[in-house]
């Protein structure tokens, strides 16, 4: 077993992978990126799609990290950076199942994205542009803008919805080289979530309303309406990857 300690969004993880799947499946994965990157003669974009809670933006750092090991260097950044501000969401309001509410109440959803201002980067990214992009803290509840430099010749973009199959979203895809999408139990998803939301200082029955009022809807989302990739991986209760 490969224990692996991060920092996503302003907050402590720890994770651990299997030998096996680092083996079979991350190490391979990059050697393909990096024969793809030398085959187009260009920076190459892949965007990675999962339902929230499966551990898609420290798995991404975890091959940040593998591929220095190996040699092929990767720029990692997310698309949480472009949630909408938190002082927007709480001036907006939209309704749902007939009542009205304010958006900061299913922050995450889709509708709580800049989705023009996501697509305008991706667009500058896969154009081989050196550019600044956000980076999303829990801690502060709003993105840092230009938190990161992208550069480099091998970029990973994660987020929850690059692959929705809904207006806009689908679009998306479009720019990328090369495609992952990670599916996991509804129920394991909804554990994770709800230690995430605690660990970012909020109390056991609060977060639990939150993750069932607001993140259950995100994850039924994207397990629902998530395309196929060119790489499918699954994600046991115990957070370990196989392939589909």
């Amino acid at each position: 077993m490969i224990q692996y300690n991060t920092t996503i969004n302003g907050i402590q993880v720890q994770a651990q992978y299997t030998e096996k799947s680092v083996e079979e499946i991350f190490i391979p994965l990059l050697r393909r990126l990096s024969a793809m990157r030398q085959e187009k003669g260009r920076r190459i974009l892949v965007m990675l799609a999962a339902p929230p809670g499966a551990g898609k933006s420290t798995l991404m750092e975890f091959l940040k990290m593998l591929g220095k090991q190996e040699g092929i260097p990767v720029t990692v950044i997310g698309m949480d950076g472009f949630h909408r501000y938190q002082d927007d969401l709480l001036s907006h309001r939209i309704m749902q199942d007939g009542r009205e509410i304010s958006l900061v109440q299913i922050k995450g959803a889709p509708v709580t994205f800049d989705l023009g201002g996501l697509t305008a980067r991706i667009r500058q990214v896969a154009a081989g542009e050196e550019c600044g992009w956000p980076e999303y803290n829990r801690l502060l509840h709003n993105p840092v803008e230009n938190a990161i430099t992208v550069k480099g010749d091998i970029v990973l973009l994660e987020g929850n919805y690059l692959l929705l199959d809904r207006e806009g979203w689908r679009d998306l895809s479009g720019f990328a080289d090369y495609t992952i999408r990670i599916q996991a139990d509804e129920q394991v998803l909804k554990g994770r979530l709800v230690k995430r939301k605690r660990k970012s200082g909020t109390d056991p029955e609060e977060a639990l309303r939150f993750v069932e009022f607001s993140d259950l809807a995100n994850v039924r989302e994207c397990l629902a309406h998530t395309r196929e990739a060119d790489l499918n991986l699954l994600m046991d209760e115990n957070g370990f990857y196989t392939l589909a």
